[in-house]
């Protein structure tokens, strides 16, 4: 067995806006494990910026990774531990060398037969370009649509008011995600503004690491609240136990490229499901590689919540995608 990596820097079609500024491109790594004539393929979605693995050493692990590739698995995840989005990357090159194809978790939805509802995320720009984006989603037939939020709250307030008045809550579920974009005091505020609107969530009101705070906005939120940053860099099982004992969040966001791979979002999975603590899965920007990987794995875990799922449609140079998004619902399509 042996295996090697090439470094892929994937183009926006357009400068897509977050909370940390605007991203023109999105590096990533793609894994490939050799073994009896047949390959393994997994993407090291590493998220600049984000990432709780972004550091200088990056790719000497991920060389040190293929240079020890025949290691035990267990020695392996104990010595990545560190670098969460190289271990999801070996996660899925060594369950597609298993099944082979563009398969990771074969299942219903790897049939075709069973789609996955997924919400419709909207980026942030001025009021025009996000009121564009909605539109075309409501054309498409989304029931569920998530905006960015935290850069210009008043003019964010106003699209969500504009669509509570023509939509109801029955007729359309809204998410919003911060991305720690407000203060304490600002989030108190932010979250009965979005209560009145009947908004489903918020993701990351605060900066991430503010576990007291975020505990008494959770006890007090008339706005149920989703952790998502605050889940990255925590790796010990029961670190991840004690942070949600602490602060009690009504929903937990699983990204597996920032949070371990798929082993480590089944912990947080079986952690959150003991304290009744809701969550859903989100990509964060992986290419169609590391997509389909986590839409797979998504659909064995059963959840009848609408999930974050990107589509690969962001990018202009994106690999081949095995994907295929009719309206919400987002459908396997092998290499049909």
């Amino acid at each position: 067995m042996k295996a090697e990596y090439f470094r892929y820097l994937l183009q926006f079609k357009r400068p897509s806006g977050t909370s940390r500024g605007v991203l023109l491109e999105k590096e990533t790594f793609i894994l490939e494990i050799l073994k009896d004539g047949k390959k393994g393929v997994g993407e090291c979605a590493v998220f600049r910026g984000l990432s709780f693995d972004d550091r200088p050493d990056y790719e000497e692990k991920l060389q040190w990774l293929c240079e020890n590739i025949q290691q035990d698995a267990e020695f392996l995840k104990e010595e990545l531990k560190n670098f969460p989005s190289i271990w999801f990357g070996y996660e899925q090159a060594v369950f597609n060398l298993k099944y082979g194809e563009h398969l990771y978790f074969p299942s219903e939805f790897t049939e075709g037969n069973i789609p996955i509802m997924i919400n419709g995320l909207i980026w942030m720009g001025d009021v025009h370009y996000m009121e564009e984006q909605i539109q075309d989603k409501l054309k498409d037939g989304f029931h569920c649509i998530k905006l960015k939020i935290g850069v210009d709250w008043k003019s964010e307030h106003e699209v969500l008011q504009k669509l509570r008045q023509k939509f109801s809550k029955e007729m359309l579920e809204l998410r919003v995600d911060a991305n720690g974009g407000f203060t304490k005091e600002e989030a108190k505020v932010v979250l009965q503004q979005l209560a009145d609107l009947d908004i489903h969530s918020i993701e990351q009101p605060i900066k991430a690491g503010n576990w007291n705070d975020m505990a008494e906005l959770c006890a007090e939120t008339p706005t149920p609240i989703a952790l998502d940053e605050e889940l990255i860099g925590i790796i010990d099982f029961n670190e991840k136990k004690r942070l949600l004992e602490a602060i009690k969040p009504q929903y937990i966001i699983l990204k597996p490229s920032l949070v371990g791979g798929f082993s480590g979002s089944d912990e947080w999975i079986s952690l959150a499901e003991e304290q009744n603590i809701g969550w859903w899965i989100t990509s964060a920007l992986e290419s169609n590689i590391g997509l389909n990987a986590i839409a797979q794995y998504t659909f064995t875990k059963h959840s009848k919540m609408p999930q974050g799922l990107g589509t690969g449609g962001l990018f202009t140079n994106n690999f081949e995608s095995y994907l295929d998004l009719k309206g919400e619902n987002l459908f396997f399509k092998g290499s049909m």
